[in-house]
């Protein structure tokens, strides 16, 4: 049987400026959250977000598919908003290698050569119907002090368009063989300054900490609850929920136990559900979807989405479209205000203080 758009939807695609098929998903255009607008219908409309807050346009060896490629990538999605980042830890200029997990023993140091290329397109290729939120992504938390005066470089060379730091890791345990060490106590207690430079900017920081990992499910948790406990009122996203490769067996009441106390206690701590690892491991493992909507019910105004697509050439559209499909499987589960809060934006919009708002959702 032909389903027929209701008034509500055709509205918004008339608002989008696109046209539909029977089949195709409606896409809302950029200038439909500059205001009031048809109420979103979840039957006929996309469960995958309008925005992407961790989205790597540049990969760990400089070689990107173009700024414009990528740009293009969401327009064919319900992505309207998203975050610019590049990837901090870079491998050398002149090493061969591609991924750092092939290459054991190559460093992955950070530079700040992605944030320019990123700035620089932003320059010049800035979309007209996309809205792009610059990251600076060049910090090493292990070694803080040359942290401000970068800030202040990458303000004079491109002033007033930098929104947000990271991701920068705190411990990441996949680069381990690639150089990377975990930023120690002592670390953390020397971000104070640019700490303080990204509270008076009010720009968040993501932050990449493992939990732990499959032998010790804890192991370095006391990093990230010191940074939590030293700088409170940052605005911290923890990005993945704090999980990796190295860790893909923690009990999903151990998991949530632990955000729930984190974000109950630290009222600026946001969580990023990037990373098709949470779907694939956590999300629909048996007994778990429930528990998982449940938490991201309760803490509706603390999650944002994201895909965590680097941009490597020889990834394509498919690629972006099967990771951004993966991260966002969950939300299609979640009750209409957890999903205005999180798939159509409105954390989003409220945590940059821009002037977007999300559409209700339709009874």
């Amino acid at each position: 049987m032909r389903r027929f758009f209701p008034i509500a939807t055709l509205v918004s695609v008339l608002i989008s400026g696109c046209a539909s098929s029977d089949n195709a998903p409606v896409h809302r255009s950029l200038d439909s959250f500059k205001g009031a607008s048809a109420c979103y219908d979840r039957e006929l409309e996309p469960y995958t977000p309008v925005v992407d807050t961790h989205l790597h346009y540049r990969p760990f060896d400089g070689r990107a598919i173009p700024f414009n490629e990528v740009n293009e990538y969401l327009s064919r999605t319900s992505v309207r908003f998203a975050n610019v980042y590049g990837i901090g830890q870079m491998l050398p200029a002149n090493s061969s290698c591609s991924n750092y997990l092939t290459c054991p023993g190559t460093p992955v140091s950070p530079t700040t050569r992605n944030d320019f290329v990123n700035a620089a397109n932003m320059v010049e290729f800035k979309p007209d119907d996309l809205h792009l939120t610059l990251s600076m992504t060049f910090t090493d938390l292990s070694n803080p002090e040359p942290t401000v005066a970068l800030m202040k470089l990458y303000e004079k060379e491109y002033p007033g368009m930098f929104h947000w730091m990271g991701e920068v890791n705190l411990v990441k345990q996949a680069q381990f063989y690639n150089r990377h060490q975990a930023a120690t106590p002592q670390d953390i207690e020397q971000w104070a300054g640019f700490m303080a430079e990204l509270r008076a900017r009010d720009y968040p920081i993501t932050i990449h900490s493992d939990i732990g990992n499959n032998a010790n499910a804890t192991l370095y948790l006391p990093l990230m609850e010191q940074a939590l406990a030293l700088y409170p009122n940052n605005k911290m996203v923890w990005a993945h929920m704090g999980i990796s490769y190295e860790q893909t067996n923690l009990k999903a009441t151990e998991h949530i136990a632990i955000l729930s106390r984190l974000l109950d206690q630290y009222p600026h701590l946001m969580l990023d559900i990037s990373w098709r690892i949470l779907e694939d491991y956590y999300f629909s493992k048996s007994g778990n979807r429930d528990l998982y909507v449940r938490f991201l019910n309760q803490y509706s105004t603390r999650i944002l989405p994201g895909s965590d697509f680097v941009a490597f050439r020889d990834n394509s559209f498919k690629v972006y479209q099967s990771e951004l499909e993966a991260t966002s499987r969950i939300l299609q589960y979640l009750d209409d205000s957890a999903f205005r809060n999180i798939a159509l934006g409105e954390n989003y919009f409220r945590l940059l203080a821009l002037d977007y708002q999300a559409p209700a959702v339709c009874q």
